[in-house]
């Protein structure tokens, strides 16, 4: 089962980053994803720009969606940076989760990834179907 593992941080902890030296934060962050690279569990991941003014949101409700260029919302709302991990239980994504090398005022928000065993009941569906075709195109790229 895949799990996502989203970084948030606050205020707290962004001042505490500024008091470590980045190389210190890339070589623990790196020592991490090797980690799971050699264990063979890491999928995905990446840190997200912290300029937020390079980024937006779309939000869904009225007739059209509306953009809202950031810089936007609390720093406790915001995420930046993710894992995605193939794992055998959540008991390993949540031992994956605990060894992340983040500083107090951070947190990891866990999240399952769905995958076909969850839309069973709509296994005839064509989008479902199509969607293994989908996914081996992507892994190809």
């Amino acid at each position: 089962m895949k799990y996502m593992l989203i970084m948030r941080g606050t205020d707290e902890a962004y001042a505490a980053y500024k008091e470590i030296p980045f190389e210190q934060v890339i070589n623990d962050m790196g020592a991490y994803n090797e980690s799971m690279i050699d264990a063979g569990v890491l999928v995905a991941g990446d840190g997200l720009a912290e300029d937020m003014s390079a980024n937006f949101v779309v939000e869904f409700g009225g007739e059209e969606p509306v953009v809202t260029d950031g810089p936007y919302g609390e720093t406790h709302e915001l995420f930046n940076g993710f894992w995605i991990i193939e794992v055998s239980s959540r008991d390993e994504a949540v031992e994956w989760a605990r060894r992340a090398p983040l500083i107090a005022g951070n947190k990891l928000e866990v999240r399952r990834v769905t995958d076909e065993t969850d839309f069973a009941a709509f296994a005839d569906n064509e989008y479902i179907q199509k969607e293994e075709g989908w996914r081996e195109a992507q892994s190809s790229r």
